[in-house]
């Protein structure tokens, strides 16, 4: 399809994204234009409306949203978590150990390989998952689908909890930049947006997985705390980017993979579901040796993308030094059993 037939869908794409958005932001539920953009280009995708968001365009809103949570790091949250290692990496030890069962019980149903459910189950950043598992001759094509399916699942199950279970609403965590005229902005603004571009150009060049997140905020963090740089991030920007995440998740549901998947679509959501209850008992585990409050535990042991937990975290009050913490410390330990973990899955099945 031409882009100049494609312009008509792309703006009944946003339209509709808008309206849902906006429908439920007025219900109450944090991160809604994420979770307005994913369902709605979900559905277009599955449609057969053949769109996807231009990569720079999402490291660009990864970017962002690593500046908005170097703008909510407390620094003091080291020393807590040094003090709590063992505890910490044992429930990051008990996903890993949930995500492996996960797959190991998707695989001995006989619809997908071994190596194929290892990989779709593994939580970690969804496309460097999709990328590693093509190199140890994983279908592609099931694990990005296995792997979108369950951020899709968790980012609806986090906010619905987040709404629901914990009463946590949309608009709690109001940015006071919206409170300072744009003209006294402009400055910090700019710096910002130069963090933010830097850090999507970097995770480009260097292939680090989640990179867009973590390059900019490393940077950003580190500049506010030394004092060079206060981080302005207009409402606007912010919803632009949280949209844009929000329609490259659903929009990778396409309708080929879509089909391809159906005969296993009931194990997947299965496995899915178990993946994310066994990662509940993690949570439990974390707030009974840790302390920590519960939303703030299920937000960092929850195996969604890190973009987008981040910012359910943010717009639910949780503590998003310590959620970032857990999820990096994870997603870092995934990459390194991930094929170990793959190769065993195969060898029990």
């Amino acid at each position: 399809m031409s882009s100049h037939k494609r312009l008509p869908l792309w703006i009944l794409l946003i339209v509709v994204s808008v309206i849902v958005s906006l429908i439920l932001e007025a219900l109450g539920f944090p991160a809604s234009f994420l979770i307005g953009p994913l369902l709605v280009g979900m559905v277009f995708a599955v449609r057969g409306a053949n769109l996807s968001v231009p990569r720079p365009y999402l490291l660009a809103s990864q970017a962002v949203v690593g500046c908005l949570v170097a703008r909510s790091l407390d620094p003091n949250i080291l020393g807590s978590i040094a003090q709590d290692w063992p505890a910490i990496l044992l429930v990051v030890a008990t996903t890993v150990i949930a995500s492996t069962f996960a797959g190991w019980v998707i695989a001995r149903t006989g619809l997908l390989p071994g190596t194929t459910a290892a990989w779709g189950c593994s939580p970690g950043a969804a496309t460097g998952m999709v990328a590693m598992a093509e190199e140890f001759g994983a279908d592609p094509r099931l694990v990005a689908f296995m792997q979108f399916l369950r951020v899709t699942m968790v980012v609806i199950v986090a906010t619905l909890v987040s709404r629901l279970i914990f009463g946590v609403t949309a608009g709690e965590n109001e940015s006071q930049s919206a409170l300072i005229p744009f003209v006294d902005q402009l400055p910090d603004l700019l710096k910002t947006l130069g963090i933010a571009i830097f850090g999507g150009f970097a995770a480009r060049l260097l292939k680090v997985p989640s990179g867009a997140v973590f390059i900019p905020l490393i940077c950003a963090a580190t500049l506010q705390g030394m004092g060079f740089l206060n981080i302005i991030l207009p409402p606007w920007l912010l919803i632009t980017a949280f949209a844009i995440i929000g329609l490259w998740v659903g929009l990778r549901f396409t309708q080929e993979t879509v089909l391809y998947a159906l005969r296993a679509l009931p194990v997947m959501l299965i496995g899915t579901l178990t993946l994310i209850l066994l990662c509940c008992l993690s949570a439990v585990m974390l707030v009974w040796l840790v302390g920590t409050d519960p939303l703030t535990a299920f937000l960092a042991t929850v195996p969604g993308g890190l973009d987008a937990i981040a910012i359910i975290a943010v717009d639910s009050n949780a503590d998003i030094s310590f959620v970032l913490a857990i999820q990096t410390v994870r997603l870092f330990v995934v990459i390194i059993t991930g094929p170990l973990l793959a190769k065993m899955i195969c060898r029990l099945i």
